[in-house]
C-alpha cells in the first residue's frame, strides 16, 4: 500500500513510519520540521523519504498516487492551541480540511484523520461513547470537533474518511513529548524523584500507548472500507481510564524512591472516561497491547540506558509549547507559524 504520513517526524509518526516500512508499505513522510531538536534516542528504525513542506501548502499533485492518507500534523495539545488559538484554527482546522478536500480530488481512497478524546472535555463519571455530546474545552478540541463535522460530509465511494479519537497518548518514542501526563510524571520521578500535583488527581483521563494507537492504524488500513467507512472510533482500551492519581501512584512504585503528593481541587476541570466497545466491533482484530504500568517500566529502563538528565528532560524540543515560543522568540517562524527565509 502507498501511504502518505503527514506528521512523521512527531512523537506518534515517528512511532508509525517504521511499522508500516517494516510492513512493506510504501511510505511518504510530511513535516514541517518543528520538532527536529527532539530526538531522545536513535531506535535503530527505518525511517522513511520525508518532504519537508507545510501541511498548508501541500497540492494536489503532492497527494495524487496514494492509496490512503494518514493525518498527524497539527498543533500539538492544549496548552500550544492557546498560544496562538487563531493559528491553531487556521492549521488544525482549515488546513486539515483542506487536505482531505485534496486528497478527495487526487482519489486518495482512505483518509484516517487524528481526532482525540479530548473532544469530550467535562465527561464525569459515566463513560461516554462515540454517540455522547462532545463539549470541548479548548481551541485543539474544538478544532477537532470541527474537522470531524467538515470532513464527514465528503465521504462518498471513492472516498473513505475515518476519525481516530485517539485517549491521551504515552509512551516512550524517538521524538519524545514530556509534555504529556504519564510521560512528564516518570521524567519528573526520574529527575527529581518527586510527584507533587497541586490537583487532588481524581480527574479521569483514558490513556493508550503510542506504539497501540499505530496498531490501530495499520488495523484501520487494512479493514474492509465498509466495515470503517465515515466512522468516528475512540481509540484505546475500556480497562485503561484511569484517575491521574492512579497513574501517579504507579509511577511512584515503579520508580522506587519517587515521593508523591497530591493537592488540592485542581483549575482544570476536564474529566472524563471514556467507552472503547464500538472500536471492538468495527475492527475486532484489534487489542491494545500497553498498560501505564508496562509504559511505566519501558521508561525506567530508557531512561537509565540514555542516563536522561535535568537538562535533557527540560529540553524546549521535547515540549511543544515551549519549542514553539523559542522558535517565535529567536524569529525562526514568523506570526504564521511559516519558516523565514534565513536571517
Amino acid at each position: 500500500m502507498k501511504v502518505l504520513v503527514t506528521g512523521t517526524e512527531g512523537y506518534l509518526g515517528s512511532l508509525l513510519a517504521p511499522m508500516l516500512l517494516r510492513r512493506g508499505d510504501d511510505v511518504l513522510g510530511v513535516d514541517t520540521g518543528f520538532y527536529k531538536s527532539g530526538w531522545l534516542y536513535n531506535p535503530a528504525a527505518p525511517t522513511p523519504r520525508t518532504l519537508a513542506k507545510d501541511v498548508r501548502k501541500l497540492e494536489k499533485a503532492d497527494v495524487t498516487g496514494f492509496d490512503a492518507i494518514v493525518h498527524m500534523a497539527e498543533l500539538s495539545n492544549d496548552p500550544t492551541g492557546e498560544l496562538a488559538p487563531e493559528m491553531t484554527y487556521e492549521i488544525n482546522h482549515k488546513g486539515s480540511v483542506r487536505l482531505a478536500q485534496l486528497a478527495k480530488d487526487a482519489g486518495v481512497r482512505r483518509f484516517i484523520y487524528m481526532s482525540s478524546c479530548s473532544v469530550y472535555g467535562v465527561g464525569g463519571d459515566t463513560d461516554v461513547t462515540e454517540e455522547s455530546p462532545v463539549n470541548p474545552q479548548t481551541a485543539y478540541a474544538v478544532c477537532k470537533t470541527l474537522v470531524e463535522k467538515d470532513v464527514q460530509p465528503m465521504a462518498s465511494d471513492n472516498f473513505s474518511p475515518v476519525f481516530f479519537r485517539n485517549a491521551t497518548a504515552f509512551g516512550a518514542s524517538p521524538r519524545q513529548r514530556f509534555d504529556l501526563v504519564v510521560n512528564n510524571l516518570c521524567g519528573l520521578a526520574w529527575t527529581t524523584k518527586t510527584i507533587g500535583m497541586s490537583s487532588d488527581g481524581t480527574p479521569w483521563r483514558p490513556l493508550v500507548h503510542g506504539l497501540d494507537i499505530g496498531r490501530a492504524i495499520l488495523c484501520a488500513l487494512d479493514a474492509p472500507a465498509e466495515a470503517i467507512h465515515n466512522q468516528i472510533l475512540n481509540i484505546g482500551d475500556s480497562k485503561q481510564n484511569y484517575r491521574i492519581r492512579e497513574v501517579a501512584e504507579i509511577i511512584g512504585k515503579v520508580f522506587e524512591g519517587c515521593e508523591v503528593s497530591f493537592g488540592t481541587v485542581g483549575a482544570d476541570n476536564r474529566s472524563y472516561r471514556v467507552s472503547f466497545a464500538k472500536l471492538e466491533r468495527v475492527m475486532p482484530e484489534f487489542r491494545c497491547e500497553w498498560n501505564v504500568e508496562r509504559g511505566v517500566r519501558q521508561f525506567r529502563a530508557l531512561f537509565e540506558r540514555i542516563s536522561l538528565t535535568d537538562d535533557i528532560f527540560e529540553h524546549p524540543g521535547y515540549t511543544r509549547l515551549k519549542q514553539l515560543e523559542y522558535l517565535i522568540k529567536t524569529g525562526q517562524i514568523d506570526q504564521d507559524f511559516y519558516w523565514r527565509n534565513g536571517f
